[in-house]
């Protein structure tokens, strides 16, 4: 008979520093649909880690989401109940914060630990294994086949179901286009850095025009930072894993970038490596790398190196802190490498646009066809192309300044991966290719993109 009693909730420990004066770490707040005593669904407070290296969840009352600015790491949770009062309890505080210990959401020795095991694990292979494009070929076996499908058949149907995908939405979005195909090879390409479901007309319209052009010796991928904790540029030193199978690191070029950068910054370049870890703006591109360009005559994929930006429009473009590594350093470093190891070099931006609506703070709903929401979504839309115009006609420093003088409206958040393709590759005209924007079925929340590219 199994034992049905739930495990006991984590007990305060009063003789530990990190519990009396808790310092929150990153974390997303959402609501929690859960079942109630009486049966009935009732919504409270969800925490979850910002970062992703712990995968628990707290749930909690919606009255906490008050609480969390105070747990700074200043105040005593005494300290706190007797700020805050309001029928607030020590038990209660002291409840909460042994909760948020527990899921490693406050700074401690649980979080450490979890921390450096992360670390360990990611130093210790030279590839980063499939994460988010490995659940994409995953949903599609089981969608073919169902939920009860095997690991097996994952395996063995998942690679060749990414491919017709990928052709299917190629087609698609090229079926009317007057130029389906690139006449050579850009030196930068811009596509989306989201989830597939989102944004694939925009993916295939850059990748599905890549098919007929010159294959490149290398793809260098920039991408944004959505999770991690580095202020500035961060370098990956490994190769991409997918389930179509590997593009190695290329190694020369990243050597090339070291010396380029110098020793001090090269370190500080891969100090927060372990931020590619979770993040998915560079390996959604790989699948598409390895589709549209094949394997070469040995049947290897093309070798890639990626990198996450961080935003221009702050800071002038240094780290946020001051202690990471800025855009120029990375940007002059990137350009230097690129020509010193001819070659063909093909540089994508895997980039997000706008991100507007009310899940966002914005007051102004976007869904429907009132006149105030169709000129909401109007006024994102001119906007966009604005900024894009100034990408493909050469002036990125023109962007980050609009950027900065107008703090980003609508929140773009790929600014600096746009920027730095931009200013790193050699570029002397440009097209957008596609525009699309996608909402979520409630209309809080809409998010645009675009497919573009830049010639010599």
């Amino acid at each position: 008979m199994t034992d049905q009693t739930p495990p006991a909730p984590p007990a305060f420990d009063p003789n530990a520093p990190h519990q009396v004066q808790p310092r929150l770490r990153k974390v997303r707040s959402f609501p929690m649909p859960v079942q109630g005593p009486d049966g009935q669904q009732q919504v409270i407070l969800g925490l979850a880690d910002a970062q992703q290296i712990s995968g628990k969840v707290v749930g909690t009352h919606p009255a906490v989401q008050h609480l969390l600015p105070l747990m700074d790491g200043s105040r005593t949770v005494d300290q706190i109940v007797g700020e805050v009062g309001r029928g607030l309890t020590i038990e209660a505080m002291q409840s909460l914060v042994a909760q948020l210990d527990d899921a490693a959401l406050i700074l401690g020795p649980n979080f450490e630990s979890l921390e450096a095991s992360m670390r360990a694990d990611f130093d210790a292979s030279d590839t980063l294994p499939p994460a988010t494009t490995a659940q994409f070929a995953d949903a599609l076996v089981m969608q073919k086949i169902g939920k009860e499908a095997t690991q097996e058949q994952k395996a063995e149907q998942g690679p060749g179901l990414i491919g017709e995908v990928f052709d299917q939405w190629i087609a698609k979005s090229l079926e009317s286009a007057d130029n389906p195909s690139f006449d050579e090879l850009p030196s930068v390409l811009i596509v989306p850095g989201n989830e597939y479901a989102r944004s694939w007309i925009n993916y295939a319209a850059g990748w599905g025009r890549m098919r007929v052009a010159d294959r490149p010796d290398r793809v260098i991928i920039l991408g944004t930072n959505h999770f991690g904790s580095s202020t500035g540029v961060c370098g990956c030193n490994k190769s991409y894993e997918t389930p179509l199978g590997t593009c190695p690191l290329d190694e020369r070029f990243k050597r090339t970038l070291d010396e380029k950068l110098g020793k001090d910054k090269a370190e500080l370049l891969y100090a927060d490596r372990f931020d590619h870890e979770r993040e998915h703006s560079i390996e959604l591109q790989i699948p598409w790398i390895q589709h549209a360009l094949g394997q070469g005559d040995d049947g290897s994929f093309v070798p890639v190196f990626g990198a996450l930006v961080h935003d221009p429009a702050r800071n002038a473009g240094e780290s946020y802190d001051g202690q990471g590594l800025g855009i120029e350093d990375f940007v002059n470093a990137l350009r230097d490498a690129i020509a010193e190891v001819g070659g063909k070099t093909l540089v994508v931006a895997s980039a997000d646009l706008s991100h507007v609506g009310p899940a966002f703070g914005d007051q102004q709903a976007l869904s429907g066809e009132t006149p105030e929401a169709a000129e909401a979504r109007n006024n994102v839309a001119k906007q966009d192309q604005e900024l894009l115009k100034m990408l493909v006609e050469g002036k990125a420093d023109d962007l980050v300044s609009s950027l900065a003088w107008q703090q980003n409206p609508t929140r773009w958040a790929s600014t600096g991966a746009l920027v730095a393709a931009a200013k790193a590759a050699p570029v002397s005209r440009g097209q957008v290719l596609n525009y699309a924007a996608s909402m979520d079925q409630q209309g809080s929340a809409m998010l645009t993109t675009a497919a573009a590219a830049l010639f010599a």
